[in-house]
């Protein structure tokens, strides 16, 4: 009997609370549930907390939950608020927007500071229909991880369709070499060896693969490389 009545309160903890949530996430806004940067990611995994304890627990008081709730989405207005209002809060709980590609070429200090990996930069990009690093101009890791992507100027053109002009085949660049290592397969795969890149390496001045950082090669055979070590000049300070 006292399992049936649990359940009972379990089933009516969830009917009850999950509208109140939905009216809570409603009244946080957009950016808790969209962007999810550092502290809205804290909120809305402490409210996960309160309500998972409050369903699977029936010895909760039920009161107790909704007024955490409502404590936690007002704090979160007001740390926004203050986030708006002073800009110098709002630096201490979020992260700064940090440049990890520019003019062709990864930013390997940005990169480290951040922990992101080559492997995360490239599948970002090719997210933003980027497929040549030396296409992007400038690439950012924003405050919430998402990347934006200026396109180098020359790559900034109309659609084809505008220009009545029939598509050409894409053109795309895999990765030959990430951070010192050869990646064989792909080697392989393009019918390619390891005399042809040390060739290629040569001819680009590079005596020795362990310092490069990424060589990736397009389909033209184009080989685009950021080596270790050269700091990249005229970064533009991009802050809040």
């Amino acid at each position: 009997m006292d399992v049936l009545m649990d359940s009972l309160k379990v089933i009516g903890r969830i009917v009850t609370i999950l509208p109140f949530l939905l009216f809570i996430g409603l009244y946080m806004g957009k950016r808790s549930i969209g962007e999810l940067p550092v502290f809205d990611f804290l909120v809305v995994l402490v409210l996960g907390s309160v309500v998972g304890a409050d369903i699977a627990d029936p010895e909760i008081d039920h009161i107790h939950t909704v007024v955490a709730m409502i404590a936690i989405a007002v704090l979160q207005k007001l740390i926004i608020y203050c986030k708006l209002r002073y800009r110098k809060f709002g630096h201490l709980v979020t992260f700064e927007p940090t440049v990890v590609v520019y003019k062709g070429e990864f930013l390997i200090k940005n990169l480290k500071k951040i922990n992101y990996s080559i492997d995360n930069v490239l599948q970002m990009l090719r997210e933003k229909d980027v497929f040549q690093l030396k296409d992007v101009e400038m690439a950012i890791v924003e405050a919430n991880g998402r990347i934006s992507v200026s396109l180098a100027p020359e790559r900034k053109t109309v659609t084809l369709s505008d220009m009545n002009i029939t598509p050409k085949e894409p053109n795309y660049e895999i990765p030959l070499i990430l951070d010192g290592e050869i990646q064989e397969e792909a080697l392989q795969r393009l019918n390619k060896n390891l005399a042809w890149l040390q060739e290629e390496l040569t001819a680009k001045q590079v005596k020795d693969k362990s310092t490069v950082f990424y060589a990736g090669v397009n389909s033209k055979g184009d080989l685009n490389l950021t080596i270790k070590g050269q700091l990249k000049s005229g970064v533009p300070p991009i802050f809040h």
